[in-house]
């Protein structure tokens, strides 16, 4: 009797066409691999050659985009003494643990009047560790999320691997996704010192979740456990991107009743094993501390607006605008084809998250197997006659490996101007004067003094000094939905304006009479964008106001004390509040 094939033997690693009777809104060749099918160059399947077929299913292109991971972070480091945007409240709550001897404080203080500690915790801890073992929390800021952006490509190339025809579209896919600027962006800035943490270990979680729906390997079940426990344990965003994935790869791959059960357990057991740090947080702040949080992030359905914000403003001209057309140009040919899988796995993440870097775990695939079934093809069209198949594939992906780490190497070393409409690439948060003017602010004012921070700098500004700050977003959404739209507008407007009255209209918005305001001078950004018009006008406008004092400047920045005058013996009106939450009154 002619023996069946096994599962190994049907996943040939020169083969890879198997077929296991998917459905067919994954693809209309029943086939176990998404995509588009690999160009072939034409040679016989065993030809000697180097590297045969271009390296089809060599693991060379996976190497590529480790080399491409690692330029974009080395040149990240090279070009950021302070890392980009903000990780000073990470590194707090990291302070605030050590301070407890690693259980957990029920507040984070400094913060407008201290937050409740409802972050999921296992990323602080290990921030916490490794700055007791004497690296700085600047450093780990900077270090950590550069080297984990490499890291998390190992899984990454798994999954891709798992879902794509070759290994050459899973490496290239690979290898897009690691200079994706919208996955740069909050991955090698500092706040990855928890979000590119929880990405790797979410992403090992949807490999986990590709050999248990794909290759029906049940033994993944009790990895799949632990990824997703320990998500829970990193973030929330990351966690509900873990579980609408599995429940994509579940509809799309398997549907049976085994698989069900698997998910199920999947997600009980990562409940179960999380359950020490969400009960004690529950027991202390109320079940309802996990639902303001996710009111003031519009939940997991934004409606019209989400899909704007997702699929028509990434349209407004920048250099990080290529990738999103690429992404849903491929979109397009895949469904044209037939090849529904990705495209669905895009739309879906990109509807329930509303982060645009999630949309590309699925659209650098759909790129890379756009880019071997259509682009090379047609190249090799245009060149016949001077190039064969396989020298026109060899042209085209060096273009694409050369080009893709260069564009990725100048975002990461903010060298492409405004790519996120009017920000620079990854811009940071404080520099020389502003560490400077900390270090004043923590040794010339009381321990009780409290703090508004104009610009970016506030978010870092407790970490080093402690010392309060009245006016902020950061952790407000741990109180209520209102509370951390009112702040956030607040500092914005705040950040923004042109003169003093405007600056005391804006504190009085959220009841803020602080005893120092600090200003900066110069370039300076609000929520990552650079602030247009600077602040001479502003400080003409303190020096004239007899409710500030300058007490200390340095190049970059001016201390102001706050006197009684700074705030007239008149309410804000329900009309200037009002414009203040809107965002309208001077919000750049």
């Amino acid at each position: 009797m002619k023996k069946k094939p096994t599962n190994a033997d049907t996943r040939s690693s020169t083969a890879r066409n198997e077929t296991v009777g998917t459905p067919a809104w994954v693809t209309s060749n029943d086939t176990d691999r998404v995509g588009l099918d690999p160009v072939e160059s034409g040679r016989p399947e065993g030809a000697p050659s180097g590297v045969p077929d271009l390296g089809r299913d060599s693991h060379i292109w996976f190497v590529f985009a480790l080399v491409a991971g690692v330029v974009v972070s080395t040149v990240y480091l090279l070009t950021h003494q302070y890392p980009a945007y903000g990780a000073g409240l990470y590194l707090e709550i990291a302070t605030q643990i050590r301070a407890h001897d690693y259980a957990l404080p029920a507040t984070v203080p400094y913060y407008t009047d201290g937050i409740p500690l409802a972050y999921p915790p296992l990323q602080f801890v290990v921030v916490a560790v490794l700055t007791d073992l004497g690296i700085s929390g600047m450093a780990v800021s900077r270090y950590l999320p550069a080297l984990v952006t490499v890291l998390y490509l190992v899984p990454y190339y798994g999954i891709a691997s798992r879902l794509l025809r070759t290994r050459r579209q899973a490496g290239v896919a690979t290898l897009i996704f690691a200079i994706t600027p919208p996955v740069l962006q909050w991955h090698l800035s500092a706040g990855g010192i928890v979000r590119a943490s929880a990405f790797f270990l979410a992403l090992c979680g949807v490999y986990a979740g590709t050999r248990l729906f794909v290759d029906r390997h049940w033994r993944w079940t009790s990895f799949g456990a632990v990824c997703f426990a320990l998500t829970i344990l990193s973030h929330p965003v990351y966690t509900v991107f873990f579980g609408v994935s599995w429940l994509v790869l579940y509809a799309a791959f398997d549907r049976s009743v085994r698989g069900l059960l698997s998910g199920a357990l999947v997600a009980i057991s990562g409940v179960v094993m999380s359950a020490p740090w969400w009960w004690k947080v529950a027991s202390r702040h109320g079940w309802q501390v996990f639902t303001r949080a996710a009111g003031s992030h519009s939940g997991l359905a934004g409606g019209v607006g989400r899909l704007l914000d997702q699929f028509v403003y990434p349209f407004d001209p920048t250099i990080v605008t290529i990738f999103f057309v690429a992404s849903f140009v491929a979109a397009g040919v895949l469904v044209a084809r037939k090849q529904y899988f990705l495209p669905v796995w895009l739309v879906v993440l990109a509807y329930t998250l509303g982060k645009e870097r999630f949309q590309f775990v699925p659209g650098a695939m759909m790129i890379a197997t756009v880019l071997f079934g259509v682009v090379i093809p047609r190249v090799s069209d245009e060149l016949s006659g001077k190039l064969d198949a396989r020298q026109s594939m060899a042209v085209v992906a060096t273009v694409v490996i050369v080009l893709g780490t260069a564009i990725g190497g100048f975002y990461a070393g903010s060298a492409l101007g405004a790519a996120h409409h009017g920000s620079p690439s990854l811009p940071p948060f404080m520099d020389d004067d502003d560490r400077e003017a900390m270090q004043w602010a923590e040794a010339n004012t009381g321990p009780n003094a409290t703090f508004v921070v104009l610009s970016d700098a506030a978010e870092w500004f407790p970490y080093y000094t402690n010392r309060s700050i009245l006016v902020g977003p950061w952790g407000a959404e741990w109180e209520s939905p209102e509370q951390y739209y009112d702040q956030l507008s607040a500092f914005k407007n705040g950040s923004s304006c042109e003169n003093a009255s405007c600056v005391s209209k804006s504190m009085a918005s959220v009841g803020a009479t602080p005893d120092y305001l600090y200003v900066p001078k110069g370039n300076y950004t609000i929520r990552g964008v650079e602030a247009e018009n600077g602040t001479a006008q502003l400080h003409a406008s303190l020096e004239e106001s007899p409710g500030y004092v300058r007490i200390y400047q340095n190049e970059g920045v001016v201390v102001y004390r706050v006197t009684s005058a700074a705030f007239p013996a008149r309410e804000t009106t329900a009309l200037d509040v009002s414009k203040i939450r809107r965002g309208r009154l001077s919000d750049r």
